[in-house]
């Protein structure tokens, strides 16, 4: 993962590394005790070498009311020399956007010239990438996904020209794999590492030096290669449509509307989608409530462009919309800005490591959002 194997002239240890983490908090009981997100402990057991290549301070990451936060760490890096970015990229750009603000600059690489690297994970990267380019023109910057996790630390983009991730075989990790047809059966196919296959989508188990034992971690992985094991995470267990049988996943939603956003000039800022049952016609369709960085002129053409494209994207969506026999095209209701972020704010979920799940199989968080935009 070294930088120099791509970049000869890195900079980065002569530079600051601006770190985004979550909070802590004390907890009720007694004031030795602390919780919080995992990257919240990580930063508070950061050895002192650490810290003092990084950005902002130790103090105002720990912070536990985010907005205040921000603002704090906007401050505190606006004139930093910043060489490398860590966080969740929602809100990575969120701060970047701050930063600008704060500063006057249209574009981060007039603020920090040095910065030459994003290491991002929590989040499909996919849907930001248009907007981080427009916002860092740099062509020295790169972006490496890292699949890190309280359970553990999974996978590393070791080269910047493929998306997939090396999987790390020597951090005390076991691996199994339950191919995703399976998931419901009561007694699944565990697969062992030296079992698995090229495209096929398995939820992700692992027994750990920690303690954990064949615990299933939430994440849904395929592989690109197996000499060596690369994988892309392309969704969640808990998170995927499956009303009419169009098993339709993270990856396929995430892939479809990216696409779709540039082809019509737009920036989509976060989005949830859930299955709406008409049982008088004996079919449906998916509900989508998008919060846009611009809205499109014709959200309806959007819509029907991009049920064309998730159609494209995965072939059991094609197959039961074909002439509307199962699955109707696809509704939009568009959220005004800071829709989601005070979703999360009322969840205690605000900032940090936490993220709006993007699709659900019940439509719990989708009639919550609607009840909220008076949809």
């Amino acid at each position: 993962m070294a930088l120099p194997l791509h970049t000869p002239d890195s900079r980065f240890f002569a530079t600051k590394g601006l770190t985004l983490g979550g909070s802590q908090k004390p907890v009720s009981l007694t004031n030795t005790i602390s919780q919080g997100d995992l990257s919240s402990i990580l930063i508070e057991k950061m050895p002192s070498l650490g810290n003092m290549i990084r950005v902002p301070s130790k103090k105002t990451l720990l912070m536990d009311e985010w907005n205040t936060k921000m603002e704090q760490i906007i401050r505190e890096v606006a004139y930093a020399n910043v060489g490398s970015l860590s966080g969740v990229p929602s809100w990575m750009l969120h701060l970047i956007k701050g930063v600008l603000q704060h500063t006057g600059r249209e574009d981060l690489s007039e603020v920090w010239p040095q910065l030459e690297v994003f290491f991002h994970g929590g989040i499909s990267f996919l849907p930001y990438r248009e907007e981080y380019r427009r916002l860092i023109s740099s062509p020295r910057m790169q972006y490496r996904e890292t699949y890190n996790a309280s359970e553990g630390f999974f996978g590393i983009q070791n080269d910047p020209s493929d998306s997939s991730m090396l999987l790390m075989l020597d951090y005390g990790i076991y691996y199994e794999f339950i191919p995703l047809a399976e998931l419901d059966k009561e007694h699944p196919t565990a697969v062992p590492l030296e079992g698995v296959k090229k495209g096929i989508t398995y939820a992700l188990v692992i027994s750990t030096l920690g303690g954990l034992y064949r615990y299933m971690i939430g994440d849904t992985v395929t592989f690109t290669s197996t000499h060596p094991y690369k994988i892309k995470i392309v969704g969640r267990t808990a998170s995927y449509i499956n009303a009419f049988g169009e098993e339709l996943m993270v990856f396929n939603a995430d892939a479809a509307l990216t696409k779709v956003a540039h082809e019509f000039g737009v920036t989509v800022r976060d989005y949830t989608a859930a299955p709406l049952f008409l049982n008088e016609e004996g079919k449906g369709r998916h509900d989508w409530v998008i919060e846009f960085e611009q809205e499109p002129e014709d959200i309806e053409a959007f819509a029907l462009r991009l049920h064309k494209q998730l159609r494209l994207e995965n072939s059991d969506y094609d197959a039961k919309s074909y002439n509307n026999m199962t699955l109707l095209p696809l509704k939009i209701y568009v959220a005004p800005a800071g829709t989601f972020n005070a979703y999360l704010a009322s969840e205690g979920k605000l900032g940090g490591q936490h993220k709006v799940p993007r699709l659900k199989n019940d439509r719990s968080l989708i009639d919550h959002l609607l009840k909220k935009i008076g949809n």
